[in-house]
């Protein structure tokens, strides 16, 4: 609501902020109870596939009734139109959700959660600013430098704090560190996809916002039948390592045709092959990397585990798009210089984006099949073998 009813910009950025913390909230517990609720592989795999299908749904529906009522009415009801679907939910969990209990000794790592966020927000600042600030002035050396600090303290605290935000322990695991750095580059690069794309689309080709969600529609769909039947069952064939390799390829190759789209390009052949790539890697890889990331933790442990790979997405998104827009800017500028047009030097920056987007895919596709394990957990090698 407070976002909807923003008058100004820092308004609407701290409603946002309050936004991510209850997102980040919902987003790990659901996981958690996804973990808890089903223990065998097959159906985890398929519960997880669910949940994709649910975030991928949601998405291609947010993103063409974003376009609708923005065009219609102004951005404001992007925000508004959730109080409904909000209560709507909130109901749904009360009166469907198994009551629980926490454990009952776990306290707030305050410390740890201010110090990284406040990390996070003067590295991303400092280099969405770099261009116009100067790489090397003393203004962006002395927010990284804030930002290292900070970071470093943060490591500190969650290695002496009881309750620790992000247990340091759980990196010991070879699938939980594997499939966290998967998940730093696996979304810098789909958030790449989202933010450039829509740029080119929106200044480049001159499309209307609503014009912009109906262009994210087959991507969207495809994640949604993918990861409803057939990641799932990908998962439980090969393991994780295969799927998610194969996935990241297959979107990084989405990325790279996008690197090629010309300042006139028509959304048949230059817009979709490339929405329809990126849809079809992103539905085969979230089961798997989401799968790997909880596979190795004890069941009292997943609520914390699905909070970390959250965070490791979210981090690997904003730092990820922070470096590929001042880049691309970067880029843009210096044909601009070179006597391009407006177009032609947009399109250019857009270009570095994504080519640096497809590297970051074929990263993650790299760390994945060479440190994951082969199977889906050590307990759970006899009965995935036993299914084929």
């Amino acid at each position: 609501a407070a976002c909807g009813l923003a008058q100004s910009q820092g308004m609407l950025i701290a409603a946002r902020a309050v936004q991510g913390l209850g997102g980040a909230v919902v987003s790990a517990i659901s996981l958690s109870l996804i973990m808890n609720l089903f223990t065998e592989p097959a159906e985890r795999a398929k519960a997880l596939g669910v949940y994709g299908f649910v975030c991928a749904g949601g998405g291609s529906i947010g993103v063409l009734l974003g376009g609708v009522l923005t065009g219609a009415l102004s951005w404001h009801w992007i925000f508004l139109v959730n109080l409904p679907i909000g209560l709507a939910v909130l109901f749904a969990c009360m009166r469907l959700l198994p009551a629980g209990k926490g454990n009952g000794h776990g306290g707030l790592d305050v410390g740890g959660a201010v110090s990284v966020t406040i990390a996070l927000m003067l590295a991303v600042y400092a280099i969405v600013n770099g261009n116009e600030a100067g790489w090397t002035s003393l203004p962006t050396l002395g927010m990284l430098g804030m930002a290292a600090v900070l970071f470093a303290a943060f490591l500190a605290i969650e290695a002496r704090v009881p309750t620790p935000l992000m247990p340091l322990g759980l990196f010991r695991l070879r699938n939980v560190a594997t499939a966290n750095v998967v998940g730093v580059l696996w979304a810098a690069a789909m958030f790449a996809w989202f933010f450039i794309s829509a740029l080119y689309l929106q200044l480049v080709l001159n499309y209307s916002p609503m014009q912009v969600g109906l262009a994210f529609l087959p991507s969207n769909l495809i994640m949604a039948a993918l990861s409803l039947g057939v990641s799932a069952k990908l998962v439980m064939r090969f393991g994780n390592r295969l799927p998610l390799g194969a996935g990241l390829l297959v979107a990084a190759a989405g990325l790279a045709l996008f690197a090629l789209a010309p300042v006139d390009g028509s959304f048949m052949r230059h817009v979709l092959p490339g929405m329809v790539l990126l849809g079809l890697g992103a539905g085969i890889a979230f089961n798997p990397v989401l799968m790997a990331a909880m596979s190795d933790v004890k069941p009292e442990e997943s609520g914390i585990a699905s909070g970390i790979v959250n965070t490791a997405f979210m981090m690997g998104g904003s730092l990820g798009l922070a470096v590929l827009a001042s880049l691309a800017a970067a880029r843009t500028a210096s044909l601009q210089q070179a006597g391009a047009s407006a177009a032609t030097a947009l399109n250019g920056g857009y270009h570095l984006a994504f080519l640096l987007g497809a590297t970051f895919a074929l990263a993650a596709a790299a760390v994945g099949v060479l440190f994951l394990r082969r199977g889906l957990h050590a307990d759970d090698a006899a009965p995935a073998a036993a299914m084929h």
